[in-house]
């Protein structure tokens, strides 16, 4: 797979790994399964990692620590902090304060087995903490060499900027989609200004930019695409005659829906890079056959037509997840 390189030169897989349906949020986890994604992920040049502390919580960095433990070399691994939960898996808040920055990280150190952190983002911007004392002591993080790299999840440009100003942004990771293109209201712009890259999770919306049904019609209580407002009721039938277009153009194409999604994020830029997350090796396959789909302006903009922005039903997550957004 080729590469491209995100702010401060850090270099990576031009389509990076996202772990998190593998331990939770997707329905029933499979570690075995998992763990075989993540080596064939690997074996094909996938070598961008992206995990959480909140992931499962804290047993998704155990998965991939074990799943690296042998292949730390080729890896470069992303990991966030900021979003808190319980043992239970209550979710208890975002929390910015310097010592819980630490904390997180030496637990997070531990969790993966490994001695550094590639990139290490802060998940939520924590409103009640000024973002540079959160990022110095992020930097602190740096000058011990726990982290090689500094990045910031959903936040402003203000907040991007503020940031930066404390220590290099290397990657925003935010949202980035067909169908979710707030990222294209200054913040891209913003972050090519400071030399910052950008990862886009979610690149395929959850999967509804998918011919898969996993999802479509909830229930499933572990599957939070159940609670999701673009997936539920009106919503979800008006998104899916979305979705249903672009069927019909990858079709044309000889390629699939997700192929063609997938193409379309690559195509915004060689500092964007996509983490499309999978728990299985088929679409593992799939996900990656899009690094070698070129689209033409007329493609573009015709996907583009396909999907207008303000087509798209349904806020991104149910509204208490919103409030974290943008910070």
């Amino acid at each position: 797979m080729r590469q491209r390189r995100l702010g401060q030169g850090l270099r990576v897989s031009a389509q990076g790994l996202g772990c998190m349906g593998m331990s939770e949020f997707y329905g029933q986890a499979d570690e075995a399964e998992s763990l075989a994604t993540i080596a064939a992920a690997l074996d094909a040049g996938v070598t961008f990692l992206d995990t959480a502390d909140m992931y499962g919580p804290f047993v998704n960095e155990e998965l991939v620590g074990r799943a690296i433990a042998t292949r730390r070399d080729e890896v470069v691994l992303a990991t966030k902090f900021g979003n808190m939960r319980g043992e239970d898996g209550s979710f208890l808040g975002v929390n910015g304060q310097p010592d819980y920055v630490k904390a997180c990280c030496d637990a997070s150190l531990r969790r993966l087995g490994v001695d550094v952190i590639d990139l290490y983002y802060q998940h939520r911007v924590d409103r009640t903490v000024p973002v540079e004392e959160t990022w110095g002591a992020m930097k602190e993080l740096v000058d011990a060499g726990k982290v090689r790299h500094l990045g910031i999840s959903e936040a402003s440009a203000g907040t991007i900027r503020r940031a930066h100003a404390v220590h290099p942004v290397t990657a925003l990771q935010s949202e980035y989609s067909l169908w979710t293109r707030d990222p294209e209201d200054g913040v891209l712009d913003t972050c090519r200004e400071l030399g910052i890259g950008f990862v886009a999770y979610s690149p395929l919306g959850r999967g509804f930019l998918t011919t898969a049904d996993a999802g479509r019609t909830g229930g499933d209580p572990k599957d939070f695409r159940t609670y999701n407002p673009r997936w539920k009721g009106d919503n979800g039938a008006a998104n899916q005659a979305l979705v249903d277009r672009v069927t019909t153009l990858a079709t044309a194409k000889g390629v699939t829906t997700a192929q063609l999604a997938l193409a379309w994020v690559l195509s915004r830029g060689d500092d964007v890079v996509p983490i499309p997350g999978t728990k299985r090796r088929t679409w593992l396959t799939e996900n990656i056959a899009a690094d070698d789909i070129v689209l033409s302006a007329d493609e573009c903009a015709a996907l583009e037509a396909a999907v207008p922005r303000d087509a798209v039903v349904g806020e991104r997550y149910p509204s208490g997840s919103m409030s974290t957004i943008n910070g």
